[in-house]
């Protein structure tokens, strides 16, 4: 989908490239995310998948060209407007180990000035969303499991209800068994909630579980965007069908 500043877009990338000495991370990308729609990000290690993610949020700068936000140029000093608009997840979820699970989810809904009160309320229906116990919410990071900590990390993401949710790899520390059963539990959240999803992963798989848009990069560029379907059907060059190739566990066909 080629980057606009219409108001469908959430975010964008306008021949984006972030460079690191003489390596592109991401190299002359132009890209547009839709909102209300789940884009997957895919590739192998060092393909530029989470640098891309972080560019979209102001964690990174463009060395050359532009990232657009709800039409307009990310500004830095704007970012802090831009980053309340989103919720950000990582992998194994990044929660702060001496705090509690509900002072992990109130740090920043009380910096903004929320009581004590809404704070419990808002992390009690989001406990509710991801099928966390309340109990859990008296609990520090190192009691919980690490599937009980990805529905954390979630729950912090969603305190403020952002219109786009950011997630790098969210599922990727977990076994394949927890790992699975949060798959559903995430698609389903995505589809409830409606909002624009972007999600980097390395399983195709799990890239085709969650959206029929899949975005392949290698060493910095876009190797190839569409469905699965389209990857299959009509591989844009040697190392979409070798990508393919490796992954031998695709579904013969996507729901």
């Amino acid at each position: 989908m080629p980057a606009s500043k219409d108001s469908d877009a959430a975010f964008a990338l306008v021949r984006a490239t972030r460079a690191f000495d003489t390596v592109r991370a991401v190299d002359d990308v132009t890209l547009s995310f839709a909102r209300g729609h789940t884009s997957i990000l895919i590739g192998t290690s060092g393909s530029g998948k989470s640098t891309l993610l972080r560019l979209l949020i102001g964690l990174e700068w463009p060395t050359a060209g532009e990232v657009l936000c709800d039409g307009r140029p990310l500004r830095r000093d704007r970012l802090l407007e831009t980053r309340r608009g989103v919720g950000y997840v990582i992998q194994e979820g990044g929660l702060f180990p001496h705090l509690t699970v509900l002072g992990n989810l109130g740090l920043l809904p009380r910096h903004l000035g929320w009581n004590a009160v809404r704070v419990h309320q808002q992390a009690l229906e989001l406990a509710e969303l991801t099928h966390l116990h309340p109990r859990l919410l008296a609990r520090f990071p190192a009691e919980l499991s690490g599937g009980q900590r990805q529905r954390v990390a979630l729950m912090r993401a969603l305190m403020l209800d952002p219109p786009t949710l950011l997630l790098d790899e969210p599922l990727g520390a977990l076994d394949p068994l927890v790992r699975h059963g949060l798959q559903e539990e995430l698609r389903e959240i995505f589809r409830r909630l409606g909002k624009t999803v972007i999600m980097v992963t390395h399983d195709m798989a799990e890239a085709a579980f969650f959206s029929s848009r899949l975005i392949l990069m290698r060493r910095g560029r876009v190797q190839q965007d569409g469905s699965l379907e389209d990857f299959r059907h009509a591989p844009a060059n040697e190392f979409v069908r070798e990508f393919l190739a490796a992954h031998r566990n695709l579904p013969d066909e996507v729901a």
